[in-house]
C-alpha cells in the first residue's frame, strides 16, 4: 500500500490550515525562526571573523607572495618550518662566530628571478598632535603600491607619495584630533610632514601608527642625529622585503630552501597554504610531532551552552502545536469521522509541524544573513578586524535549516500523539476531557536533578569537564521534568490575589501543556546566559585579584628624570597642574639614601652607600609560604587559608615588590601627612600627628617589632663625590638604628611602591641624604587622550626633565560588555517566548474571555490578563533558569579550583584564589526588569475591545 497519497492529503490540509490561521502560524514560524536566526548569525559571524591562514597571510603580506628578512646570525645556512615561525641553524652545525654575525646578509640576492619588491622599516617616534605630543610608530613603506592591498586600505584622502607626506590610521587621527591636510612633526629631528590620507589595517582596526614613503624619515633623522649629538638617533627595526613573483609564478618551497642557504628567512604564501611533506622539510625531524598538534578540545562551558541551545530550539515550538491541534480538533474529528485512522490524524498534525518548520527554517536562515550583513560594521568594530567577505559554509547552513525543520516535526510529535488518542466525539463537541498530569515525570525529574548536580559537582572536584557538561545538562533536564508540577503549584498561589492575576495563574496551571514548554524555553535561554555570566564574573574577579596596580586609585605621580637642580620640578609641576585633571593640592615627596648616591655613582663596585629596612624573623614577620616547610604547609591548607596568608603583611612583599618613586628596595619615601592623605589614602589623625612630630609611618607591620623598625645604613662615599666626601672623610661605616614608628593597619601593606613614609628631619637626624624627587596628585577622573597629549607637550616645553605616571588600578576587560550581551540575548529570548506564549494563551482562551465579558467584566481585564500571563511565564522561567545556570558555573569553578590548588602546592607563592561571584546586575536585569517589561508590553499591545461570538455547542 502506498503511503504517499495519505501524506499528500495531510500536507495539503496542513498548508491550508496554516494559511487559514495566519496569526497562530506566524507565532509558530517565529518560535522556530528565532533560534535558527541566532545560530545562523553566530555561524556566519564566527566563520567570517575566524583568522584563517589565508587571512593572516593577507594581513601580513598584502598581495605579496612572500616576506624576506635577515636574521642576527649573519650569512650562515638556516633551516625553517614552512610557516617561518620556527627557525635555526642545522642540527650539529657550530654556532656562528661574532665576526660571522656582523657580516651583512645580501637578502635581495635570494629573490626569485624577475620578481619585484618593497622595503619596510619601522621606527618609534614622538610626534606633535592638535592636543600636544603623542608616542607612536612610523613605518616606511610604499603603501600606495597595489602589492599592499588587503593589508592597508585608504579610507580618506590620498596615499603619501612624496618625502614630505605621511598617512595615519584612523585610530591615530581620532585620538590626535587631526584631519587630512594637517601638519605632523616628528620631535627630535624636527621633521615636518603633511597628513595626506587616513588608512586602516583590516586585520587591526585599533592600530595606532603612521606611514611614510621609504627614505623620508629614518635617513634624514639619522643625518640630523649625526650633526647634532643632543638628538637621539632613530631606533629603527631591521628592514624586511615584501616580494611579488613574476606573473603566474609563486615563491615556492624550493625558493625558500635556496634563500635559507644564504641566511635569509622567508614567509611564503604558497608554502604556508600548501606546506610541503615533512620529508622535504629539513627542520621537521627536529620539531617532532608537536608542530602539527594544534587542535584543542572544546571547553565544558561551550559544550554545555551548545546543549542548552539545542534544547531551547525544541522547547520554543512545542506549545504552539499543542494549541493548534486543540484549535483544530473539530477538523481532526471530521477526518476521523470520515474514516481517517489515528495514524492519519497524527499525520495531519505532523505535516503541520513540517510545513511550519520548513517556513521557519527558511525565514530564520534568511533573517540570519540579513542581520549579519546589517550589523556587520558594528561587529567588525567590536572585534577590531574586518571580515573581508562573509564566509558561508553551505553544509553548515543547510544543517541549521534542517535542524529547524526537524525541530518543527519534533515539537509537533507530542501534540500529534495526543490528537490521535482523542475520541471522535470529544473532537467534534470541543470537549477537552479531564486528564491527570503524569506523576512519574516529576519523580524522574527530581531524580535527574539530584543526579545531575551530583555528577556536575563530582566532575568539578575531580577536574572532568565532560562530567561537568553531562551533569549540567542532566540537571537541566531534571528541572524541565519538574516544570509541570511547578506550574501546577502556581495555580494555588492565586487564591488570595485579585481577579486578573488569579485567572492568569490558574490559566497557566490548567494549560500546562502550553505554559510548561514556554517556561522551559525561557529557562534554557536564561540558564545558558547565567552559566556564562557567572563563570565570566568569577574569572574576572580572580584576574582582578591577581592584578598588581602600579599606583593607588585615582592618583598621578610626577617624577624627576634628573637629579639635583637639573630636575626643574617647579616648571614641570605647573605643566601638570595646568593640563591634567588634578583634584586638590599636591603632595611633594623626596628620596633618601646613605653615603654616595647610587643613581649617580654606580660605575664602581662598592662605590656608593646602601640603605636597608631590616625585616625581623619569626611569626608575623617571616612568610610561612616561602622557605623551609612551605610546600608541606601548602599541602595542608585550603584556598581561603592560603589567600589569608598571601594577604598578610609578612607575605605581601615576598612574591612581587614594585620599586618606584626614586626608592630602592627599602621603599622609603620622604613626605608628610599630605602623602598619607593623597596617595596612601590613610585618613587617620593619629598617623598625621605622628608624622608631624617626626615619627615615620610604617605601612607594612611585618617590619616592626615592639613598635620599632631597624634601619641599617652603609655610609660609603665615592672618591668622585667630592662634596659629600669632604663632609664625611675616613673609612666607610655601617649604622643600625632603632626607630619608633606609627604602624598603619595591615590593609595598607599593599600600598604600591611605598613601605614607609619618613619625615625629612628624621632622615637628616640619622645622617641620611634627602632630595626632592616629585609630587603626588589626586585625580578627579581619568585623563582623556587630548589631556595626555597636552601634558606631554607641556612637560616637553618645561625642559623634558620629568615624566608623569598615572594609575592603572582598574583591571579592565571586556567582561562588562560580554555580560551585557548575554543579558540582552537572554532578555530578548525571554520577551519573545513570553510574548508568543501570551499570544497563544489569548488565542486559546477566547471562549473564557467571551464568558468574562458576558458576565460584566470591564474591557481592561483583557489587557491586564495578557500582562499577567506574560509576567508569569517570564518570571517563572527566569527564576528557574537562574537556578539551573548556576550548576555548570559552580562546577566549572570547582574544576578551576582544583587546578589552582595543584599549582599552589607546586609553588606555595602561586595564588589559589578561585572565587564564585554572582553576576547580580545580570540576574537583577533578567529577574526584575525583563519580566516586568514583558508584562507591560503584553498589556500595552493587547486590544481591550471584544467582538462577541457565538460559542460552539
Amino acid at each position: 500500500m502506498n503511503p504517499l497519497p495519505g501524506w499528500r492529503a495531510a500536507f495539503r490540509i496542513a498548508r491550508r490550515d496554516a494559511v487559514r490561521a495566519k496569526g497562530r502560524s506566524a507565532l509558530v514560524v517565529a518560535m522556530i525562526a528565532l533560534p535558527v536566526l541566532g545560530v545562523t548569525a553566530a555561524d556566519l559571524t564566527y566563520r567570517s571573523a575566524l583568522p584563517t591562514k589565508a587571512k593572516e597571510l593577507t594581513a601580513e603580506l598584502g598581495a605579496a607572495d612572500a616576506r624576506f628578512s635577515a636574521t642576527s646570525m649573519g650569512p650562515v645556512k638556516l633551516q625553517q618550518m614552512p610557516d617561518g615561525v620556527a627557525w635555526g641553524t642545522p642540527e650539529g652545525a657550530p654556532d656562528p662566530t661574532p665576526e660571522e654575525q656582523e657580516k651583512p646578509v645580501d637578502v635581495t640576492a635570494a629573490f626569485p628571478e624577475g620578481s619585484r619588491h618593497l622595503t619596510e622599516r619601522t621606527v618609534p617616534a614622538s610626534v606633535t598632535t592638535r592636543h600636544g605630543i603623542a608616542d607612536t610608530q612610523i613605518t616606511e613603506l610604499s603603501v600606495a603600491d597595489p602589492m599592499l592591498r588587503g593589508r592597508i586600505e585608504l579610507t580618506d584622502g590620498a596615499y603619501p607619495r612624496a618625502e614630505n607626506e605621511i598617512a595615519a590610521t584612523e585610530e591615530f587621527i581620532e585620538s590626535a584630533g587631526l584631519s587630512v591636510g594637517d601638519r605632523v612633526t616628528v620631535r627630535g629631528p624636527d621633521l615636518s610632514y603633511t597628513l595626506t590620507g587616513a588608512v586602516e589595517l583590516p586585520a587591526d582596526l585599533k592600530a595606532d601608527s603612521l606611514y611614510a614613503v621609504p627614505g623620508s624619515v629614518i635617513a634624514p633623522w639619522q643625518k640630523t642625529a649625526d650633526r647634532d649629538k643632543n638628538i637621539l638617533p632613530p631606533q629603527a627595526s631591521d628592514p624586511k622585503w615584501l616580494v611579488q613573483a613574476p606573473s603566474g609564478a609563486e615563491v615556492t618551497w624550493k625558493d625558500v630552501l635556496a634563500a635559507n642557504e644564504k641566511g635569509v628567512l622567508v614567509v611564503s604564501r604558497q608554502a604556508v597554504l600548501d606546506p610541503p611533506p615533512d620529508s622535504e622539510v629539513p627542520m621537521a625531524a627536529m620539531m617532532g610531532d608537536s608542530y602539527n598538534d594544534t587542535e584543542r578540545a572544546l571547553t565544558a562551558a561551550a559544550l554545555t551552552v551548545a546543549a542548552m541551545a539545542v534544547l531551547e530550539i525544541v522547547l520554543l515550538a512545542g506549545p504552539a502545536f499543542a494549541v493548534g491541534a486543540r484549535r483544530s480538533r473539530r477538523q481532526l474529528g471530521l477526518v476521523g469521522s470520515c474514516g481517517g485512522s489515528r495514524g492519519q490524524v497524527r499525520a495531519v498534525v505532523l505535516a503541520g509541524g513540517a510545513v511550519l518548520g520548513a517556513v521557519g527554517a527558511v525565514v530564520g536562515v534568511g533573517a540570519g544573513f540579513g542581520l549579519t550583513a546589517l550589523f556587520r560594521p558594528m561587529i567588525e568594530d567590536y572585534a577590531g578586524s574586518r571580515f573581508g567577505e562573509l564566509t558561508v559554509r553551505p553544509w553548515e547552513i543547510l544543517g541549521i535549516a534542517v535542524l529547524g525543520l526537524v525541530t518543527g516535526v519534533l515539537a509537533a510529535l507530542a501534540p500529534a500523539i495526543v490528537a490521535g488518542r482523542q475520541s471522535v466525539l470529544e473532537s467534534l463537541t470541543g470537549r477537552r476531557g479531564t486528564r491527570r498530569a503524569s506523576r512519574v515525570l516529576p519523580v524522574i525529574g527530581v531524580i535527574a536533578l539530584g543526579v545531575g548536580i551530583a555528577v556536575a559537582v563530582y566532575g568539578g572536584v575531580n577536574g572532568s569537564t565532560n562530567l561537568v557538561a553531562g551533569g549540567s545538562v542532566l540537571a537541566e533536564l531534571g528541572v524541565l521534568g519538574c516544570i509541570p508540577v511547578i506550574v501546577g503549584f502556581l495555580g494555588r498561589l492565586g487564591r488570595r490575589l485579585p481577579l486578573t492575576p488569579r485567572i492568569a495563574l490558574r490559566d497557566a496551571a490548567r494549560n500546562r501543556g502550553r505554559t510548561a514548554p514556554a517556561v522551559a524555553a525561557v529557562m534554557a535561554a536564561v540558564a545558558g546566559s547565567i552559566a556564562i555570566a557567572t563563570y565570566t564574573s568569577s574569572n574576572a574577579a580572580e584576574q582582578a585579584y591577581d592584578f598588581t596596580p602600579n599606583m593607588t586609585p585615582d592618583t598621578a605621580a610626577l617624577m624627576a628624570s634628573d637629579v639635583g637642580d637639573n630636575a626643574e620640578l617647579p616648571r614641570s609641576r605647573a605643566a601638570v597642574e595646568q593640563n591634567f585633571p588634578v583634584n586638590g593640592g599636591r603632595a611633594d615627596i623626596g628620596r633618601v639614601w646613605a653615603g654616595s648616591d647610587c643613581s649617580v655613582y654606580y660605575e664602581e663596585e662598592n662605590g656608593c652607600g646602601t640603605l636597608e629596612l631590616v625585616k625581623p624573623t619569626g611569626k608575623g614577620h617571616s612568610c610561612p609560604l616561602k622557605g623551609e616547610g612551605a610546600k608541606e604547609l601548602a599541602l595542608r591548607i585550603s584556598a581561603d587559608e592560603h589567600k589569608r596568608l598571601m594577604n598578610s603583611p609578612a607575605c605581601m612583599d615576598e612574591n612581587y615588590t614594585m620599586v618606584a618613586f626614586g626608592t630602592d628596595e627599602h621603599k622609603i619615601v620622604i613626605g608628610g601627612a599630605d602623602v598619607l592623605d593623597s596617595y596612601v589614602k590613610l585618613d587617620d589623625p593619629a598617623a598625621a600627628k605622628a608624622i608631624a612630630e617626626g615619627t615615620p609611618v610604617l605601612l607594612n607591620s611585618a617590619y616592626a617589632k615592639g613598635g620599632e623598625v631597624t634601619l641599617k645604613a652603609t655610609h660609603i662615599y665615592n672618591p668622585r663625590d667630592k662634596k659629600n666626601r669632604a663632609l664625611h672623610p675616613g673609612k666607610a661605616r655601617t649604622t643600625t638604628d632603632r626607630l619608633k614608628v606609627y604602624v598603619a593597619p595591615d590593609r595598607y601593606a599593599a600600598t604600591p611602591g611605598i613601605r614607609m613614609v619618613m619625615p625629612e628631619r628624621t632622615a637628616e637626624r640619622l645622617g641620611l641624604h634627602v632630595e626632592e624627587i616629585g609630587s603626588f596628585y589626586t585625580l578627579g577622573r581619568d585623563a582623556t587622550d587630548a589631556e595626555n597629549q597636552a601634558v606631554q607637550a607641556a612637560l616637553d616645553q618645561a625642559g623634558n626633565r620629568s615624566y608623569l605616571m598615572t594609575s592603572d588600578e582598574r583591571f579592565r576587560t571586556d567582561d562588562d560588555t560580554i555580560l551585557l550581551i548575554l543579558a540582552l540575548f537572554a532578555g530578548v529570548v525571554t520577551l519573545g517566548a513570553a510574548a508568543i506564549t501570551t499570544g497563544l494563551s489569548k488565542a486559546d482562551a477566547e471562549a473564557d474571555l467571551t464568558t468574562l465579558s458576558a458576565v460584566g467584566a470591564p474591557p481592561g481585564v483583557r489587557r491586564s490578563l495578557s500582562g499577567f500571563q506574560c509576567l508569569v511565564v517570564a518570571l517563572t522561567g527566569v527564576l528557574l533558569g537562574t537556578a539551573a545556570g548556576l550548576v555548570p558555573a559552580v562546577a566549572l569553578r570547582l574544576t578551576d579550583l582544583r587546578a589552582a590548588l595543584a599549582d599552589m602546592r607546586e609553588d606555595p607563592m602561586q595564588s589559589a584564589y578561585t572565587p564564585i561571584v554572582m553576576p547580580w546586575e545580570t540576574i537583577g536585569l533578567l529577574a526584575v526588569v525583563v519580566p516586568v517589561l514583558a508584562g507591560l508590553l503584553a498589556a500595552g499591545l493587547t486590544s481591550s475591545r471584544l467582538t462577541l461570538a457565538r460559542r460552539a455547542g
